[in-house]
């Protein structure tokens, strides 16, 4: 029982203070240190205070705590003997190492966009998914801003991995460290990508920080976390996506607001 609990503890403390360090850095860059420097590319002309940021982390720590837990599940308990998970790096090629993070990425936006559209049916989204919307103008912080219902039901996302593909632990820990990057990014309140990535084949495919913003606005449409195409396909991205994208990013480049770009700001 002491062991349990001493590396319940481990993975919590790890978990806590990797939210603090990849949340904690972009927040200060943004809100603190250089809010003037990147003040057009903000998606939102109003401002979160110090209420929401206090209620996004104490959230934040509830749903690491209900994450350490299924990490613990998954990778120390004989559960892990029914699971894909292999600890052998020969076993499969290095390269599969990089595909095994692309795949398990590719599993979550899926999972993500099914249950995600589930928690905003009527009946449950009061209940549990109300709590993330609280932050209608999110910042870091309210990246793991869950109900505990919506953190244990996110978190299954990695029991679910480790039974469909093989994947060694490492893999496991990196695909929880850049999904989180990624979900930063969606709640970070700013818009970062570069000028190139509008006329490119990436930006028909991938999620933006405006994205996942105007589902935080809009409470409707952009169900998807890392990509479009769950959201593209079956017709529930917001109209006006790309319109307000084409509108931040003219801002934030001072281009000339003409053809698409002057239509979405009038």
């Amino acid at each position: 029982m002491e062991k349990l609990l001493h590396a319940l503890i481990t993975i919590f403390s790890i978990s806590a203070v990797r939210y603090f360090i990849l949340a904690g850095v972009p927040f200060f860059l943004f809100y603190k240190a250089l809010t003037s420097w990147y003040s057009k590319s903000k998606i939102q002309n109003r401002a979160a205070d110090l209420k929401d940021f206090k209620r996004e982390i104490l959230q934040s720590m509830q749903t690491t705590a209900v994450f350490a837990v299924i990490a613990y599940v998954v990778l120390y308990t004989p559960l892990k003997n029914y699971t894909r998970l292999y600890t052998n790096l020969t076993d499969f090629p290095l390269w599969y190492l990089p595909v095994s993070l692309v795949l398990s990425l590719v599993i979550h936006d899926t999972y993500f966009y099914w249950m995600h559209r589930l928690l905003h049916h009527k009946s449950l989204f009061k209940l549990t998914h109300l709590v993330h919307h609280q932050s209608t103008n999110p910042s870091p912080w309210a990246s793991y801003s869950f109900h505990f219902a919506e953190a244990l039901t996110e978190g299954m996302v990695l029991l679910v991995i480790v039974m469909v593909i093989p994947i060694h632990p490492l893999m496991a820990v990196w695909f929880t460290i850049v999904g989180f990057i990624i979900n930063v990014y969606g709640h970070l309140g700013y818009e970062i990508a570069p000028k190139w990535l509008r006329n490119s084949f990436f930006f028909e495919i991938i999620s933006t920080s405006v994205y996942h913003n105007m589902h935080h606005s809009k409470f409707k449409g952009n169900y998807g976390l890392y990509f479009r195409l769950w959201d593209r396909l079956l017709k529930t991205e917001h109209p006006d996506y790309v319109k307000d994208y084409d509108r931040v990013q003219a801002n934030r480049f001072g281009e000339k607001r003409t053809g698409v770009i002057s239509e979405s700001i009038s």
